[in-house]
């Protein structure tokens, strides 16, 4: 399948909210407990997220199948003295594993060197890490920390990686 990479639109908000919850509640109970995922989906709230983000200048990159449905997407936040923060990747679980998640990473990376980025960070997930290790990014410690949940504080971890850009010849 070929697969295209565009700007996030209004009219995709609604899918990525729900590939989102798709992608945490299949792929993520490879790593996660019931409980964390549920914690971790609680903290989606919905399709409106993806426009108040856009909105605010957070670029939102997108990867559509043949009929330019979304079906991956990474969220790279503004930067702020040379750093900037992918702060989601987001792959349908039919999708995964197709070098999507490398191709969004590259999109992003470039933009961010574009916009005067010299330093990536972001928290990734057990899923997601290799994906990041693929792109370049280097673990530089692990997050352990409680969510609330919905029924209370859940224990959850990430990992805090970031990637050192080079300037474009």
């Amino acid at each position: 399948m070929t697969y295209t990479l565009r700007a996030f639109r209004e009219d995709d908000a609604e899918t990525l909210a729900a590939l989102t919850l798709s992608a945490i509640r299949s792929v993520g109970s490879a790593r996660y407990s019931s409980q964390q995922i549920d914690a971790w989906a609680s903290r989606h709230p919905g399709p409106q997220r993806f426009i108040d983000r856009a909105a605010s200048g957070d670029r939102i990159f997108v990867a559509t199948g043949p009929e330019d449905i979304a079906i991956a997407y990474v969220l790279l936040e503004p930067e702020c003295e040379g750093r900037g923060h992918l702060d989601m990747l987001y792959c349908h679980p039919e999708h995964t594993r197709r070098g999507i998640a490398d191709l969004l990473l590259t999109r992003a990376n470039d933009q961010a060197r574009a916009d005067g980025v010299t330093v990536l960070f972001t928290e990734a997930s057990e899923l997601a890490r290799p994906a990041f290790e693929r792109g370049g990014y280097v673990v530089t410690h692990r997050r352990d920390f409680d969510i609330e949940g919905p029924d209370g504080p859940v224990t959850i971890h990430n990992y805090a990686m970031e990637k050192i850009l080079e300037k474009t010849p």
